[in-house]
């Protein structure tokens, strides 16, 4: 993983699941960038996140998605939240860093299409596995 091009391949993957409007396609995203038992670890989740999960009983956060059907749930959510009235777009804000053979670092938007004012943003750090696929992402979303 010590190619750049691949981490921007994988930078570019990794932004394009959350925007695909195919639930089809999206899963095979899914499938391709994700090893089977990847993690997205959503680290220190929005105030309303946490309440929510607080008036649940739910114990400290942080929340997790693993394999990919839990994976496909989590990017379809995202999607029909954010994304599905056309409003809002991701995108990656710059190019991605390696940290280290196998870590890649992506900051990333999500802008008004109309407007293109961003709206939120955030960073992933992406552990790979031996084949490029996402081992782990621990998700971390920028205060407004």
């Amino acid at each position: 993983m010590s190619n750049p091009l691949d981490a921007k391949r994988v930078a570019d993957g990794f932004v394009a699941q959350w925007n695909e409007p195919d639930p089809a396609t999206r899963s095979a995203l899914v499938r391709r960038l994700w090893a089977h038992d990847g993690a997205h670890i959503l680290i220190d989740p929005p105030q309303e996140m946490r309440e929510a999960a607080a008036s649940l009983a739910f114990p400290v956060l942080p929340l997790e998605a693993r394999g990919h059907e839990a994976l496909i749930a989590r990017v379809t959510r995202a999607y029909d939240m954010f994304i599905a009235s056309g409003e809002n777009v991701f995108e990656a804000d710059g190019e991605p860093a390696v940290l280290q053979s196998n870590v890649i670092a992506l900051r990333w938007t999500m802008l008004s299409t109309g407007t293109r004012e961003v709206l939120g943003g955030g960073l992933d750090v992406l552990s790979l596995d031996d084949d490029g696929r996402i081992r782990t992402d621990h998700q971390f979303i920028a205060p407004n």
